[in-house]
């Protein structure tokens, strides 16, 4: 199966008032494997960002001055996405974002939903955690998964973190990696597409070794067991 997880920045937050948007981020995933390949674009939106917008993401209209219009890259981007599942986190906000993109066009392309189905992880997340927060920060420190480079929103990386999320929340861990170096030639599970790839962290853990009176206490308990089971004891077999 191939997924492309999808995120997007706007310049505010109704299409429907003529917002539109300023940045496309996407991450390919195969057989639940993060494939490395992906799309990232910054659009010219041909009109001012509110200020709270730039607040979020810290995208200015002098930065996006030569950056392409929507209408420049919309082939590039539909035949990347052409076929697959996108995964967004509260689909309909970006959903309908990029229909309002393509209408604009008014070429042969109607809706994003006619080249792609759609899975909406907000929706998955209310389901499995009812009552909690489900934004993306409360989901990756639900799933342990490393946002600390997040702290404005940004399209692609949002979509690489909701990659991470998206795959510990449907399947678990099979085997993690913590290092950028995929090596999974020898590896049974990452032929198998199980493999999950985590944002890199380093962890600084102690290491607290059991004090004498712990140790004593230890020995005891084991003495107590071996006496219960006849001699039994596995922790004190050699």
């Amino acid at each position: 199966m191939r997924q492309i997880i999808l995120d997007t920045e706007t310049t505010g937050l109704e299409p429907s008032q003529g917002h539109r948007i300023i940045e496309i981020g996407c991450v390919e995933v195969v057989n639940r494997k993060l494939t490395g390949n992906h799309y990232h674009q910054y659009i010219q939106p041909e009109r001012e960002i509110d200020e709270q917008a730039i607040e979020v993401h810290g995208i200015t209209p002098e930065f996006l001055k030569d950056k392409p219009v929507f209408a420049d890259i919309s082939d590039e981007f539909m035949a990347f996405v052409d076929g697959g599942q996108l995964v967004i986190h509260n689909a309909p906000f970006d959903i309908g974002f990029i229909d309002h993109e393509l209408k604009l066009l008014n070429n042969h392309y109607q809706s994003i939903k006619d080249h792609c189905s759609v899975i909406d992880t907000l929706v998955m997340a209310r389901e499995k955690h009812p009552g909690q927060k489900n934004n993306l920060d409360a989901l990756c420190k639900r799933y342990m998964v490393d946002n600390s480079q997040r702290d404005l929103h940004g399209a692609l990386l949002d979509a690489e973190i909701l990659a991470d999320v998206y795959l510990m929340m449907t399947g678990g861990q099979t085997a993690l990696l913590l290092d950028d170096n995929d090596n999974s030639s020898g590896n049974s599970q990452a032929e198998s597409g199980e493999v999950i790839r985590r944002l890199t962290k380093k962890f600084n853990t102690p290491v607290i070794n059991a004090s004498s009176d712990e140790l004593e206490s230890h020995r005891a308990k084991l003495e107590v067991i071996k006496k219960a089971s006849g001699g039994q004891c596995l922790w004190l077999q050699d």
